[in-house]
């Protein structure tokens, strides 16, 4: 059925429970799994040092993918780590995605609506109107 699977996280306790849900799947079709995180380029008005502001930004991606680790390991399902950097999380997913050969992206939605998700985006939609393979969205 899925024979690779990108499983995108941002950290948060809602990611954890997409991530979950993937490496289930993943492990029931004996797919490979790709898990991703996205940080953020460097801001060019910030109080910060580009060589703090990466390192911050690559110990962050460190410790989220850490945990991912650490759960794969429990479920028993071998995965590839990836970090990226890009201004915007959804296009960086597609993109891996699309590199990577992915079949399925799997990833969790926070269930923001009207105005919070107006204001605050929503990297999940995002990924869902962009990407050209299917998009397993958990709640």
């Amino acid at each position: 059925m899925y024979k690779h699977i990108l499983l995108p996280t941002d950290g948060s306790e809602r990611s954890l429970q997409g991530i979950k849900h993937g490496l289930s799947l993943a492990k029931s079709v004996s797919g490979k799994v790709t898990v991703i995180t996205v940080t953020q380029p460097y801001p060019l008005q910030s109080a910060a040092t580009i060589d703090s502001w990466t390192n911050a930004q690559k110990q962050m991606a460190e410790k989220t993918l850490a945990a991912v680790r650490d759960v794969a390991q429990k479920v028993g399902v071998e995965i590839t780590l990836r970090q990226a950097t890009d201004d915007s999380p959804a296009e960086a997913i597609v993109e891996a995605a699309r590199e990577l050969g992915c079949d399925l992206i799997v990833m969790a939605s926070h269930g923001r609506r009207g105005v919070s998700r107006l204001l605050l985006g929503s990297q999940t939609a995002e990924v869902v109107s962009h990407s050209t393979v299917p998009v397993l969205v958990v709640r």
